[in-house]
């Protein structure tokens, strides 16, 4: 293991860490040798994910938590602080795009699930764990995963959008202020990965084939090319990044 992006005897916590994005750094993590908690509401989905990475040197914990429910994250830290100690690493992965389609048409629901989910998590997380980086004095590590729609206007997709824009200048502020305690906070914004989350975008022939065309490696991601990202993130490789947007889109946002 190179010792420069070992994560012995460190502490993660990855919401939305059983599918997608969020699993394939949970694997990554894990086989660094970070002790993993991984969070979200379907419990079927950290489970199998626990099982299958169950031979990997960090160990990997499930808890079923609401991202959207304060209390529900409160439970989630004060248990993992109780199960594997103090948290290093904060993966905020969690999201939710409701509400595609012309701006006119979303509703109040509708903004404030998208606020409570991919803004409000993000928020309340960082409010209950860096307090105690900082009294650690042991630094830390934040990566929020974002997307190029924060960067770029997703079409039909106001929501997304805003909410990860906010995502990125939440990262750049915490960077601001958390950077004389040694705690690094940074944004990956990935294109268009392959996963369930985003499958409306990819599913079908035709819109799969819009995005390959219009992206210069002529293909879409897949979460394990999010996940090195993550791990370089989380690592001593990145002892000297903060505040950063690193994004990963095979090219779409350069033409």
């Amino acid at each position: 293991m190179n010792t420069q992006t070992s994560l012995l005897g460190k502490v993660a916590l990855v919401t939305g860490g059983g599918r997608g994005i969020g699993k394939a750094i949970t694997r990554r993590l894990a086989e660094a040798g970070a002790n993993v908690v991984i969070a979200s509401r379907k419990m079927e989905n950290l489970e199998a994910t626990a099982k299958e990475f169950s031979m990997l040197p960090g160990k990997i914990i499930p808890i079923a938590c609401h991202v959207g429910r304060k209390e529900q994250l409160e439970h989630l830290v004060a248990e993992t602080l109780t199960r594997l100690g103090p948290i290093d690493i904060l993966v905020n992965n969690s999201a939710t795009n409701i509400g595609q389609g012309p701006s006119l048409e979303a509703d109040d629901e509708m903004l404030d699930k998208m606020v409570e989910i991919n803004i409000k998590s993000a928020f309340r997380l960082v409010r209950l764990i860096v307090p105690k980086m900082i009294e650690r004095q042991k630094g830390g590590a934040i990566i929020n995963i974002a997307s190029i729609a924060g960067l770029r206007p997703q079409p039909g997709g106001l929501l997304y959008s805003f909410t990860k824009a906010g995502l990125l200048m939440m990262t750049r502020s915490w960077a601001q202020e958390f950077g004389q305690f040694n705690i690094r906070v940074n944004a990956i914004a990935p294109g268009l990965i392959q996963t369930d989350f985003s499958e409306f975008l990819w599913k079908t022939e035709a819109t799969r084939g819009q995005f390959e065309e219009t992206t210069p490696l002529r293909r879409i991601g897949q979460p394990e090319e999010i996940a090195g990202l993550a791990l370089y993130l989380a690592s001593a490789e990145a002892s000297f990044v903060t505040g950063q947007v690193m994004v990963a889109d095979g090219g779409f946002t350069a033409t």
